[in-house]
């Protein structure tokens, strides 16, 4: 940009419209600035594309290439260079206003009885000549400063810089500018750009747009190049608010500048062939994506896939290059919508100089394209010189293929014939009334521009073949079309379209995607592999959020899905499965007759109660001799009788716990304890109280432990035992219960003490019975028979009390089904114990020594 652009780029509105005003005589004493703009601006191309009518559209379009150089210095006078070149895709832009215009002409409703003209003048894409061509068409011609004002709307504005330099000139004195371009998100500000509309959209939706192909595609870790000015800067700060807290990360930003092209392209190309992004975001003028990618090719660098934005998604220039078609095969880009224009095709290939010998511009096409000068005119003979040959005649469009004559892909040039559209709806809704709307109201002739942009902002514009849009402030509704570039078999590329947008709706057809791998497979660009079900995200310190590591959920957590970021806790009466993807029911766990403890415990009880049982009949066979008839028979019995009980109470605690098993077992196994203690302890009284009556005067102690008494005393000393046991099942009774403190994949069934106070004291009450057992055989061991069954009860006792001594920390530090284990032990040992220290020496001696069995041998000291 010059330093006269920037200067009137900077101006606030109120010195523009001063300078303005000074050029149309409103202010005599601006005579001086006057004279500069209409002298100092030499060199513009004073061609234009014309026609009178009723009311003038002013048209300005970027007709011709920049000017090779410019005068350098910023002097009182800078000048640049005349502009060469006739472009072909702006020229048909303007032929679709031509169009539009005589579209509108031949329709009898929309403006009856009125002609619309134009008036087309080239900006060379410059903005001192944007704005002089600007302020030509308002107020009359530069050149001879002819100050008559007659254009009330211009089609102009090829970029957003241009749009904001003529909206803050032409703002004070309200001409509207319909732009076909400029897609700055700036200029939807009404309050700063009041007379300034467009059909194109924001660039807002085009970076929403870019975000959510993203977003769909799983495409977490992204480079980006941007231009580097407002285009780029203002869209991928869209592009980053919306990505913002989706889990999509840039890796870089890289920039291009025109003015140093060169050294940028390289640089980002570097960049890119670093990055371990495979999916490249470029929003940049197609002039600058052509050097990255000529750069990109250069280095070979043919595995990136690059989402574009509508400036170069649909670059012919960029299409055609044989270079580019080796790295840029996949390209996924947003692209001004296109749509036909019916008839529009058929206008352009009847078109002919002999037709239109006013048209300088068509007439240098024609030179262009054919090679010959068509000369018919005197005024063609002022505006073309040329040495080549004059036509024939006979040339003609209708089989020409070029960028002129394709219509296949109308964008722009629909976006221009949309604003003759607006334009010429909001005329008609300015100067007709009445309920057929056919009634003028005002002069065509004085159409004030402030009237007609109020209108414009009102208007309601349907097309001839159905569409319909209005403004809603500066902007339409947006639409864009969804391109991709897809090689053909002799490998060049060609553009597919394969979706659209719709304001914030997206559409797109993902079966007719080529990608950059030539194949259907949607390429993956991730800088972290998304995290299985079964595991959750863990973020690595100082870097995105998009680069992370999978750790495996805990026992008892789960994620179902890809890319967790937190595993769930299992609900309690679940447990997460082995791949830690799902919860699954916990296992009862309890000491089942199944298992292999449980087994081997049932058969040592089983064992236990048949090894009694044998001992029974075997003191039952022998109950007349010596051995079994000392020391009371019947007590041997009872005691053996409760030995069984114990070893079968144990199988009590064995199987899943029950109301009444968890009830039943603590009972059984309570009461059958005391009833087996109890007859030691009266045999260790019968014992003692024996050797005491052989003393003189003792006569008479025998006589408390008689038979009777005996019994007597082992039930007296039972129904203790049995009232605890009752009050304990009565009050707080155990509950079968389950244990989900446990960690693991296991629910603990088991019963639960809900009073240890009982479970207490049945202990305790058979622990009290158990030492004074021991205390009176231990004190009766030593006496003088040769054998004394005091011996074996201290034996039995120490073993007893041993057993459930270790007992109690073995059953406090145990947990799930080994508590009842460790208690099913402690009753199997201590009654393997005491079966075999008070009956192994008396079935040895029956069975085994019969010679012993005698009294005499019993009596012997």
């Amino acid at each position: 940009m010059s330093y006269f652009a920037w200067v009137l780029a900077l101006w606030p509105p109120s010195a523009l419209s001063l300078l303005l005003l000074g050029v149309l005589g409103a202010q005599p004493g601006l005579e001086v600035v006057q004279a500069t703009m209409c002298s100092h601006w030499g060199g513009q191309n004073t061609k234009s594309l014309s026609q009178d009518g009723d009311v003038i559209i002013g048209g300005l379009f970027n007709l011709y290439y920049k000017p090779s150089a410019m005068d350098q210095g910023f002097t009182t006078k800078p000048r640049y260079k005349p502009c060469t070149g006739l472009e072909l895709e702006p020229l048909k832009y303007s032929y679709a206003m031509v169009f539009a215009v005589e579209e509108i002409n031949r329709n009898k409703t929309l403006l009856p009885g009125l002609k619309l003209g134009y008036r087309v003048l080239d900006t060379c894409s410059l903005y001192p000549w944007a704005l002089q061509s600007a302020m030509s068409l308002v107020g009359g011609d530069a050149q001879s400063c002819n100050l008559t004002a007659h254009v009330p709307v211009l089609i102009a504005a090829s970029s957003s810089t241009t749009g904001i330099i003529m909206s803050n000139t032409l703002g004070p004195l309200s001409v509207p500018i319909i732009s076909y371009l400029a897609s700055c998100p700036c200029l939807s500000d009404r309050l700063k750009y009041p007379n300034f509309f467009r059909i194109i959209p924001s660039d807002t939706y085009q970076a929403w747009a870019l975000a959510q192909l993203a977003l769909r595609f799983n495409w977490t870790w992204i480079g980006a190049v941007v231009s580097n000015n407002d285009y780029g800067h203002m869209a991928i700060q869209v592009f980053q608010r919306e990505i913002q807290g989706k889990g999509l990360c840039l890796e870089f930003i890289e920039t291009l500048k025109a003015e140093t092209i060169v050294a940028d392209a390289k640089r980002s190309a570097l960049t890119i062939q670093a990055s371990t992004a495979r999916v490249i975001l470029i929003i940049c003028w197609y002039t600058e994506v052509k050097k990255l990618l000529l750069e990109l090719a250069r280095r070979n660098v043919t595995d990136r896939q690059f989402l574009a934005s509508e400036a170069w998604s649909t670059s012919d220039d960029l299409l055609q290059d044989e270079t580019i078609s080796q790295v840029a095969g996949g390209v996924l880009g947003v692209a001004i919508r296109s749509s036909a224009i019916p008839g529009f095709e058929n206008y352009l290939r009847r078109l002919h100089p002999t037709h239109r010998p006013h048209d300088a511009f068509l007439g240098e096409f024609w030179q262009k394209q054919f090679g010959c000068n068509p000369l018919t005119t005197i005024h063609f003979k002022s505006l073309l010189k040329s040495a080549l040959p004059p036509c024939s005649g006979t040339e003609s469009l209708k089989n020409v293929q070029n960028h002129f004559t394709d219509t296949s892909r109308l964008r722009v040039e629909y976006n221009v014939y949309l604003a003759v559209y607006a334009a010429a709806h909001a005329l008609h809704s300015l100067l007709y009334c009445g309920r057929d709307n056919t009634n003028k109201c005002t002069s065509s002739i004085h159409i004030k521009p402030k009237e007609l942009l109020q209108h414009l902002k009102q208007v309601n514009v349907t097309t001839p073949h159905g569409e319909r849009f209005s403004f809603q402030g500066a902007d339409i509704p947006a639409k864009y079309d969804l391109v991709n570039w897809q090689k053909t078999p002799e490998g060049s590329l060609k553009l597919v379209l394969v979706g659209g947008v719709d304001e914030f709706n997206l559409h797109l057809n993902e079966s007719a995607i080529q990608w950059s791998t030539g194949s259907s497979q949607v390429p993956e660009s991730v800088c972290s592999e998304s995290c299985p079900p079964g595991t959750r995200k863990a973020n690595r310190k100082g870097e995105p959020l998009c680069c992370f590591d999978c750790i495996p959920c805990t026992d008892g957590e789960f994620s179902n899905t890809t890319g967790s970021l937190h595993c769930e806790q299992c609900p309690s009466e679940f447990w997460s499965n082995a791949e830690r993807t799902a919860c699954i029911p916990r296992q009862l766990d309890f000491l089942s007759f199944n298992e292999t403890l449980g087994i081997t415990l049932t058969t040592a009880a089983v064992s236990g109660a048949a090894v009694t049982s044998a001992v029974f009949v075997v003191f039952l066979y022998y109950r007349h001799t010596p051995m079994v008839r000392a020391n009371n028979s019947e007590l041997s019995f009872l005691l053996l009788v409760s030995l069984k009980l114990c070893f079968l109470c144990s199988l009590v605690f064995i199987g899943r716990p029950s109301v009444w098993s968890c009830r039943f077992q603590q009972a059984a196994f309570g009461i059958s304890f005391v009833l087996c203690v109890s007859c030691l302890l009266v045999k260790t009284l019968v014992v003692l109280a024996v050797f005491r009556s052989a003393r003189p005067g003792a006569e008479g102690l025998m006589k408390w432990f008689g038979p009777n008494k005996q019994r007597g005393s082992v039930l007296l000393f039972t129904c203790i035992q049995v009232i605890i046991c009752a009050t304990w099942l009565f009050l707080s009774p155990p509950e079968p219960s389950r244990d989900l403190g446990f960690q693991g994949s296991k629910v603990i069934l088991k019963c639960a003490m809900a009073s240890v106070v009982g479970f207490s004291l049945v202990l305790g009450y058979i622990g009290l019975l158990a030492c004074t057992c021991l205390l009176l055989a231990f004190l009766a061991r030593k006496l003088p028979d040769n054998f004394n069954e005091a011996k074996l009860i201290t034996f039995s006792m120490l073993i007893f009390c041993a057993v459930w001594v270790a007992f109690v920390p073995a059953y406090v530090s145990s947990s799930g089904k080994y508590v009842v284990a460790v208690e099913v032990f402690a009753i199997l040992a201590s009654s393997y114990g005491l079966l075999l220290c008070m009956f192994a020496p008396k079935c040895f001696i029956i069975l085994l020594r019969p010679e012993m069995n005698t009294k005499k041998h019993l009596m012997a000291r």
